[in-house]
C-alpha cells in the first residue's frame, strides 16, 4: 500500500470534494459513467455544497501531499436530507478514493478513524449504497446494517451504545 497520510477536511478542500463526490457515485461494471454535471443535482450537490458549515467534518487522504481520497460526514437539518438520511442526530458519511488507491485497506482504514472519532460526538452513522456495490461488504464488516431501502439503494447505520 502507499504510504498515506490522513488530516482533517479543509474548507480549502472543497474542489477536492466535489472530485470525490463524482466519484463516489456507483457505476456498476459495463456501465458508462455518469455525466459530470450530474452534480449540480440537488440532491447530489447538497453532499458537498457550502462546505464547512456546522456538523461538516471528514478526513482527507494524502500520498506524498496529493489527494487521494476523502471520507465526509453532514449533517442535515430541516428540509434538506442525503439519500441516507435517518435524523438530524447522525450525520451522513460519504467516502470515496481515486481508483489506483482502491482495494489496498485505504478505505478501511479512513472508515475506522471517523468511526472512532465519531464515537466521541454523535450516536452513530449513516450511509447510502446501491446494493450491488462492492463498498457495501466493507461497512457490514465494520457494523453497518441496513435500516432501510429506497429503489437500488440501501441506508445503512452504524450505532454505538450510549455511555449512560
Amino acid at each position: 500500500m502507499h504510504e498515506t497520510t490522513l488530516r482533517p477536511i479543509l474548507t480549502s478542500d472543497e474542489t477536492f470534494l466535489w472530485d470525490m463526490l463524482y466519484l463516489a457515485l456507483y457505476v456498476p461494471p459495463g456501465q458508462p459513467p455518469f455525466p459530470r454535471d450530474i452534480l449540480h443535482e440537488p440532491d447530489l450537490a447538497c453532499y458537498v455544497h457550502d462546505w464547512g458549515r456546522p456538523g461538516d467534518w471528514g478526513l482527507l487522504a494524502s500520498d506524498e501531499e496529493l489527494p487521494v481520497g476523502a471520507i465526509w460526514l453532514r449533517q442535515w437539518s430541516g428540509d434538506e436530507k442525503g439519500y441516507g438520511y435517518v435524523s438530524s442526530f447522525i450525520p451522513e458519511l460519504s467516502i470515496a478514493l481515486l481508483p489506483k488507491y482502491r482495494n489496498q485497506g485505504l478505505g478501511t482504514r479512513m472508515l475506522r478513524a471517523v468511526i472512532s472519532m465519531a464515537q466521541e460526538r454523535y450516536p452513530g452513522l449513516s450511509l447510502s449504497v446501491v446494493e450491488s456495490s462492492p463498498a457495501r461488504h466493507l461497512y457490514e464488516r465494520l457494523g453497518f446494517r441496513k435500516v432501510g431501502q429506497v429503489m437500488d439503494s440501501l441506508v445503512m447505520l452504524l450505532e454505538w451504545k450510549s455511555h449512560g
